[in-house]
C-alpha cells in the first residue's frame, strides 16, 4: 500500500545582518526578526503598539506617532545626545475588577519609545505638536547635518 504524503514547501529566510551596538538595537533586531517570522507564518502580528514614522527634510528630522487618546499633560519628550525618549500613560480602565475581558487591545499603563536619530539636531528648535491623538515632533538638523547643494565648475 502506498502513502500519499503532503508537500509542505519550507520557506527560508534571508540572510540579514544585525545591528547591536547598544542594549535598544538588540530590542529593535529581536522586533523585526518576530515580525518577519510571525508575518511568513500567515500571522502579521506587530510588537509595537506605538507606531511612528520618523522621516527626513532638507533642514530636519520628523517624527509622527500615534498616541490615541492621550493629551500633550499624558507624554514625555526627552532628548540626550541622539537618542529620542518618549514616555506616556494611558489610563486605566474604570471599574475594571468588575469586567471580565474576552479581549483586551487598547493600550493601558505607561509606555516607553525610543529610537537613535540619524543626525543631529538643534535642541533649542526643536517643536512638538499633538493633533488628534498624532504627535509630531519637528527635529532641525545642526547646520553640519543639513544637505548642501555643491556648485560644479568647467574646467
Amino acid at each position: 500500500m502506498l502513502d500519499i504524503v503532503r508537500n509542505i514547501p519550507v520557506q527560508t529566510m534571508p540572510l540579514r545582518s544585525w545591528n547591536l551596538s547598544s542594549v535598544n538595537d538588540f530590542f529593535q533586531e529581536f522586533d523585526r526578526l518576530w515580525n518577519e517570522v510571525t508575518t511568513s507564518l500567515g500571522s502579521p502580528v506587530s510588537v509595537s503598539a506605538y507606531p511612528y514614522d520618523l522621516y527626513e527634510t532638507g533642514d530636519s528630522l520628523v517624527l509622527e506617532m500615534a498616541v490615541p487618546g492621550l493629551r500633550k499633560d499624558d507624554l514625555e519628550v526627552r532628548l540626550e545626545g541622539n537618542r529620542l525618549t518618549i514616555r506616556g500613560t494611558y489610563p486605566e480602565a474604570q471599574g475594571s475588577d468588575e469586567r471580565r475581558y474576552w479581549s483586551r487591545g487598547l493600550p493601558r499603563g505607561s509606555f516607553v519609545q525610543s529610537l537613535t536619530l540619524p543626525a543631529s539636531v538643534e535642541v533649542d528648535k526643536i517643536q512638538a505638536t499633538i493633533t488628534d491623538g498624532l504627535l509630531r515632533l519637528t527635529l532641525p538638523k545642526v547646520e553640519q547635518a543639513r544637505v548642501r547643494k555643491i556648485a560644479i565648475s568647467a574646467a
